[in-house]
């Protein structure tokens, strides 16, 4: 019954869209934004995102998701042009495209290598909301029997995860999503209702809002950090020559590029993975299987095609935990679920139930997004090229005012401006500490969520930590978990074993 409703509702939303000039107008200025705001440096997908998630605050929840989709799709493109053109990844995803996107730029191949970003990003994005429409009812529908002792350990290995979110260390990882769990005990307890750290001031008696924080340290931190390196021009970009695509030579990556679309779809769906793993390891799988590795970052097509159809294939896979279990699958998704709160849409299974038509709003939105990419991409690329020529400086103040704005906009509040700047200063601060800041933004969305069902649990097991061992989901999230947490010892260990052998 439910899949019928959903079907019946796909096909009408479908029609709506297309019908509705708003509609496909706000998809249109997304995918355009969304593609300038990827290829500026500094800009990331995750920035563009939080930055512009104000501009919905208007709209209804489905002219909303229209819009965000098209940014959060096209920016995944955007990234790339800055990475290929002039070595400068406009996203995380993008950062290995710039290996051998940059190398053929040098050769004089800058046209042939944005084509391949081009079909291969488009590819990869429709494999990945293929995978977004099959599994998320399944998901969704299983979701349906979980209740407190299952989500609360299916959040636990959500933050677990979150130490393998960034490159680097994983104490540092930890430490970083511990921070963002305090942070998401700010205001009422959720049981009591007694405020809990908010240092005798009513302002933070409400808790820390997501979206002022996430703009803090996606959006200001990254204009601080410009403020450091002093505001340079960006790097000159290259003629691109004819645009026209090689299907001849596209063809001959069909394989290369479904490989990545696989790969990044199945890394995207879990919790806190993010693009920039699903890109490394399809780089390193396609260097595995050449037949010419040594040639790797010389310029090889295949090392271009298969990061970049992996890192729109996330897209839809990070949506799946998104929508199903209200877990973001990485940091964009994460800004994603503020703009849901903010429509007084709660992610999960029940809004498969509840509100269909949303649903199939948010596949329509990124099928749409996806095709308007591929027109704006051969259309309009030249011209997003000339504006990457536009002085650091004068993006760092329109990034600035934007963040401010942005947070005060969301409760007309000037508390969220201060908090932002906050974050941003934190952010800051933990990107010169090499810390990764992505987990403190997952540990603000999943710290409520874990205390609230693991009070509920214990409350109905009358306190006894038990009832996460009797049920079969729970106890294989928590051993998942555990063996998540022990995977970076293992090497240590076989160590230690080796030195007393010998």
């Amino acid at each position: 019954m439910a899949k019928n409703i959903l079907f019946t509702e796909f096909i009408s939303i479908i029609s709506n869209v297309i019908t509705d000039p708003q509609l496909l107008g706000l998809s249109a200025l997304g995918t355009i934004l969304g593609i300038l705001m990827g290829c500026l440096p500094g800009i990331s997908s995750t920035m563009a995102l939080a930055i512009l998630l104000p501009v919905t605050y208007a709209m209804s929840p489905i002219a909303a998701m229209v819009f965000l989709m098209a940014v959060f799709s096209a920016s995944v493109f955007g990234g790339s042009i800055s990475a290929i053109l002039i070595n400068i990844p406009g996203t995380p995803g993008a950062i290995v495209t710039q290996l051998e996107g940059y190398a053929m730029t040098k050769s004089g191949k800058a046209s042939e290598a944005l084509t391949y970003s081009l079909f291969s990003s488009t590819f990869g994005g429709i494999v990945g909301l293929t995978i977004l429409i099959l599994v998320a009812p399944i998901v969704a529908r299983a979701a349906m029997e979980f209740r407190s002792p299952e989500f609360a350990m299916t959040t636990v290995f959500g933050l677990t995860m979150l130490a393998y979110s960034t490159p680097g260390s994983t104490f540092r990882g930890i430490l970083s999503g511990a921070v963002g769990l305090l942070c998401g005990m700010v205001g009422f307890d959720l049981v009591t209702d007694v405020p809990r750290f908010d240092f005798g001031t009513t302002a933070l008696q409400s808790g820390i809002e997501l979206v002022p924080l996430t703009v803090g340290l996606f959006g200001l931190a990254e204009v601080l950090r410009g403020i450091e390196g002093g505001g340079k021009p960006s790097k000159k970009t290259p003629d691109l020559g004819s645009l026209l695509p090689s299907l001849k030579r596209v063809r001959r990556l069909w394989k290369t590029i479904l490989r990545g679309s696989a790969l990044g779809a199945i890394i995207g769906a879990i919790p806190a993975a993010g693009s920039a793993i699903a890109v490394a390891v399809s780089y390193a799988q396609e260097q595995r299987l050449s037949k010419r590795k040594e040639a790797f970052g010389t310029g090889v097509p295949e090392g271009l095609a298969g990061p970049e159809a992996a890192n729109n294939a996330c897209v839809g896979g990070a949506l799946v935990p998104l929508m199903t279990l209200g877990i973001p699958g990485d940091t964009m998704t994460a800004v994603l679920m503020g703009a849901l709160l903010i429509h007084g849409l709660r992610p999960g299974p029940l809004l498969f139930m509840e509100r269909p038509d949303f649903v199939a709003a948010v596949y329509v939105a990124l099928f749409l997004a996806l095709i308007l990419t591929v027109v704006f991409g051969f259309l309009l690329v030249r011209h997003f090229v000339r504006l990457m020529r536009t002085p650091s400086h004068i993006l760092l103040v329109i990034i600035a005012m934007l963040c401010v704005v942005g947070s005060f906009a969301i409760r007309n509040n000037v508390t969220d401006v201060y908090i932002m700047i906050v974050f941003g200063v934190t952010g800051y601060v933990m990107n010169r500490l090499d810390i990764p800041v992505a987990p403190l933004a997952f540990g603000l969305i999943l710290g409520p969520i874990l205390e609230e069902n693991l009070r509920r649990s214990l409350i109905i097991s009358d306190g006894s930590w038990v009832v996460f061992f009797e049920r079969p989901i729970a106890l294989t999230m928590l051993l998942l978990s555990a063996a998540a947490l022990s995977y970076p010892l293992v090497p240590k260990l076989r160590q230690l074993l080796s030195n007393t052998r010998n």
